[in-house]
């Protein structure tokens, strides 16, 4: 009987990206049976993996912390109904195992009993033949298998993955991500970038309904939306209030840029951050009743004092009721002299948007080129942390072409570079030839057909930029660019 395990749950166990592993198939260098590896092959595949220590799963935690600048949570426990549930599913899997077992032991013992009966009557050679045939049965049943002890170690660790987390898929979408501790499904989705529908996530709208297609689930907050019979039949359930028991899969809509209204909020300021005289980022704070619904690389507008100016968001979507933005102190634009002079922690801020449809393709498995003229570096950031979240992109290179602010962030880059395989970091210094530094950079690229480019800056720079990038082979569709402050 083989022990199968899905492909997002190997990535976890053995520290890798999904994308590694799907390329991996693709080569042959990692076989899988309906989308699932078995024990064997994983071990196979992965001789040099430390299943005797949590290593792994403390690297995969450090780099998303990392990445996305989130605060260390502690690891929490699922909710109680939901750990006894999946307690008791387990108990039910180690029953059936050993059942299995007994069952197995009570055909051994009659095929040697039925060996005795047949060696009474037996000709010399059907003798030695049965003979061999219980030599080989007895000896290898008693000696224990050379990866006996890693199949153990891994078995053990996936088990108590999935006493500590259930695995999610959103169809027709195909996203898929993990629900730890006490997260509801709703909340887990938004942790990881997935932007499902939703509105006041306490239960009282009925925004985040969705189908359960297969699993179990367990309500764990109460609500007030009330379902239709209808619906419960359909197997319809309030994401906001209920966490897997086990694996699920969910059918709900992803919302794309157009599909997400225009919202308007009251939020407080958490800090101002000023980098250097010429920028600074503004950080804010959600309400909990209201938290804004946005893709990484739309903007908002903000207002306060009768001030108001468009910025881009430079947060992930991922990070709950935060939200950053990063304004340049350039002339005639008043709200900026107010962050560099007035505003202070705790006041309220009016918040509106998102706006704008500058954001992932997330259909696209290809690697990706973002290219961030100044502080075009902020809804670039933006994107890159929704792009980790999702863990949709083969490789991500950032080049960042400073103006005077500089490379205002530049530990936050190399830290993205030390955390992730896949991230590459090349600053480019103020240059009076942008021509030429385009082509050094395009150079680098002989196969820019397999590209997806997200590129920010002035109108002018972004023509430019077009042109290198098109001529040496980027397919013009895969041209993604926002011009700065728009």
């Amino acid at each position: 009987m083989s022990h199968l395990l899905p492909l997002s749950r190997v990535a976890k166990l053995v520290g890798q990206p999904r994308h590694t592993l799907q390329e991996m198939i693709r080569s042959g260098s990692l076989a899988t049976f309906d989308g699932m590896v078995e024990l064997d092959e994983l071990l196979r595949a992965f001789p040099e993996v430390k299943w005797d220590d949590d290593a792994e799963f403390r690297r995969v935690t450090e780099i998303k912390d990392k990445a996305f600048a989130k605060r260390v949570r502690e690891r929490a426990l699922p909710d109680k109904d939901v750990l006894v549930a999946r307690l008791n599913e387990m108990g039910d899997e180690y029953a059936a195992a050993k059942a299995l077992l007994l069952h197995y032991g009570s055909v051994m013992t009659w095929l040697d009993e039925k060996i005795d009966e047949l060696e009474e009557n037996a000709s010399v050679e059907t003798y030695h033949a049965l003979h061999t045939v219980r030599a080989f049965l007895l000896r290898n049943l008693a000696e224990t298998p050379p990866d006996a002890v890693q199949a153990q170690a891994v078995i053990l660790q996936e088990r108590m993955l999935k006493l500590m987390s259930a695995h999610v898929t959103i169809q027709p979408s195909g996203h898929e991500f993990f629900v730890d501790g006490n997260d509801t499904l709703l909340e887990a989705a938004l942790r990881n970038g997935v932007s499902l529908n939703y509105g006041c996530s306490n239960g009282n709208c009925g925004d985040c309904k969705a189908r359960l297609l297969s699993g179990e689930v367990k309500k764990v907050h109460a609500y007030d939306y009330v379902l239709k019979q209808a619906e419960k039949d359909a197997g319809v359930i309030l994401l906001c209030a209920h966490a897997p028991v086990n694996d699920v899969v969910i059918e709900a809509n992803v919302a794309g840029a157009r599909d997400i209204p225009v919202q308007q909020l009251a939020a407080r300021v958490k800090s101002v951050e000023v980098f250097n005289p010429q920028i600074a980022a503004l950080h804010i704070l959600a309400p909990r009743s209201q938290r804004l619904r946005f893709l990484g690389g739309q903007s908002i507008q903000l207002g306060f004092n009768g001030v108001s100016g468009r910025y881009a968001i430079a947060s992930c979507p991922c990070e709950d009721r935060h939200i950053e933005v990063q304004v340049p102190r350039r002339p005639g634009d008043p709200f900026a002299e107010v962050l560099f002079g007035q505003l202070s922690a705790n006041d309220t801020i009016d918040v509106e948007g998102p706006y704008g449809e500058f954001v992932l393709d997330e259909d696209s498995p290809r690697p990706v080129i973002f290219l961030a003229f100044g502080a075009g570096f902020a809804p670039i950031k933006s994107l890159i942390q929704h792009a980790m979240s999702l863990e949709i992109a083969e490789s991500m290179d950032l080049h960042w072409l400073a103006d005077e602010a500089g490379h205002y962030q530049d530990n936050l880059c190399r830290t993205w570079t030390d955390a992730l395989d896949n991230f590459n970091y090349v600053p480019h210094p103020p240059t009076g030839d942008l021509d030429a530094l385009l082509q050094r950079i395009v150079t680098d690229y002989p196969d820019l057909h397999r590209f997806d480019v997200y590129a920010v800056g002035t109108a002018a720079q972004l023509e430019q930029a077009h042109a290198h990038f098109v001529r040496e082979g980027l397919h013009e569709a895969r041209w993604f660019a926002e011009v700065l402050g728009s």
